[in-house]
C-alpha cells in the first residue's frame, strides 16, 4: 500500500541438504524446488511470493555448486549463500514480513526512527483491519513484532482473536535515526505542522548527514554509530532467532528499513544493497 503503508513478503526457509535431486517436469518458473534425497528435509532456498515480470528459467546444470552452508536460493546474487544460523533447522520456516500501517509521522513526513512517539492513524488501523482479514484463513505458528507502538499496534489487531500471544523483539525496533527523528523529512509536510517547533527540515538543518542516508545510507554516521551496518548485524541475529524458534509458519511485523535489512541479509546483499 505505498511507502507508508502495509505491505507483504513471504518467504520460503530451509535447511541446507548435502543430498539433492532434481524432480522431472520442472516445477517452478523462477527457482526450483528441491527436494532432499536421503534426509527428506528441502534444499535450503528462499522463494518469495512477490512476483516478477521477467522470467529466468533455471536448470539444474545452472546452479551452483551446493554445500551445507548454503541457505539462500536466491541465484541471481552472488552473496546469496550466507548461513543465517549456522546450523540446520528441524524443519522449512515460512516466513511473512509485514510492515506497520499508516502513522501520524508517515502522514506528516517525519523522520521516524526508533521513536515511540508516532502512533498508527485512522487510516493504519483500517489497513491492519484489512490486513487481518485477508490473513484469516491462514496459520501462523508465531507472531513477532516490533515493540515500537505504530508496529506494535499493528500487530495487535492482525493478530487479534488468534490464541497464541504476541512475541515482541528488540531486534524488530527500527533503526535509530537520533537526532533527526520527529523532523521534516525533506518533503512538504502537513498544514498542521507549520507553526510546530518540530516542523524544522532535516535536509535545510543537517544537509550532510541527510544526504548521505537517503544516497549512501551504509557509509551513514551519527553519534559515533554506523546506523544501517549496526542494523544488518541486528538483522542476522533476528534471523537465527526466528528460524530457532518452534514452528514453521511466522509472522513478522515490524518497519520499513529492519525490513530491508530481513530481506537483504536473507540474500546475502550487504547494506551498500
Amino acid at each position: 500500500m505505498g511507502t507508508s503503508g502495509i505491505i507483504f513478503l513471504t518467504t520460503h526457509l530451509c535447511s541446507p541438504s548435502n543430498s539433492v535431486s532434481f524432480p522431472s517436469p520442472w516445477p517452478w518458473p523462477l527457482l526450483p524446488q528441491l527436494r532432499a534425497s536421503t534426509r527428506a528435509l528441502p534444499l535450503s532456498r528462499i522463494r518469495s511470493s512477490v512476483s516478477s515480470s521477467t522470467t529466468t528459467e533455471l536448470t539444474p546444470d545452472k546452479l551452483p555448486t551446493i554445500d551445507s552452508s548454503v541457505t539462500g536460493g536466491a541465484y541471481d546474487f552472488a552473496k546469496a549463500t550466507t548461513s543465517l544460523t549456522n546450523e540446520l533447522i528441524s524443519s522449512p520456516k515460512k516466513v511473512t514480513l509485514l510492515r506497520h500501517g499508516l502513522s501520524t509521522w508517515n502522514a506528516e513526513s517525519r523522520i521516524q526512527g526508533s521513536s515511540d512517539l508516532s502512533v498508527l492513524t485512522e487510516v493504519g488501523e483500517e489497513q491492519a483491519e484489512r490486513c487481518k482479514k485477508a490473513l484469516e484463513n491462514i496459520y501462523f505458528d508465531q507472531c513477532f513484532a516490533s515493540p515500537i507502538s505504530r508496529a506494535k499496534q499493528t500487530a495487535e489487531i492482525v493478530w487479534q482473536g488468534r490464541e497464541k500471544p504476541l512475541v515482541y523483539l528488540d531486534s524488530l525496533r527500527e533503526i535509530p535515526l537520533y537526532h533527526l527523528e520527529g523532523m521534516t523529512n525533506g518533503e512538504t509536510a502537513s498544514a498542521q505542522l507549520e507553526n510546530s517547533d518540530k516542523a524544522v527540515d532535516a535536509k535545510r538543518i543537517y544537509p550532510k548527514e541527510y544526504t548521505i542516508w537517503r544516497e549512501d545510507p551504509a557509509n551513514f554516521i551519527m553519534n559515533g554509530r554506523y546506523p544501517a551496518r549496526d542494523l544488518w548485524i541486528t538483522a542476522r541475529d533476528c534471523w537465527k532467532e526466528m528460524l530457532l524458534s518452534p514452528g514453521e509458519s511466522f509472522l513478522v511485523v515490524t518497519h520499513k528499513s529492519i525490513l530491508r535489512a530481513l530481506i537483504c541479509t536473507a540474500l546475502g546483499l550487504e547494506p551498500e544493497r
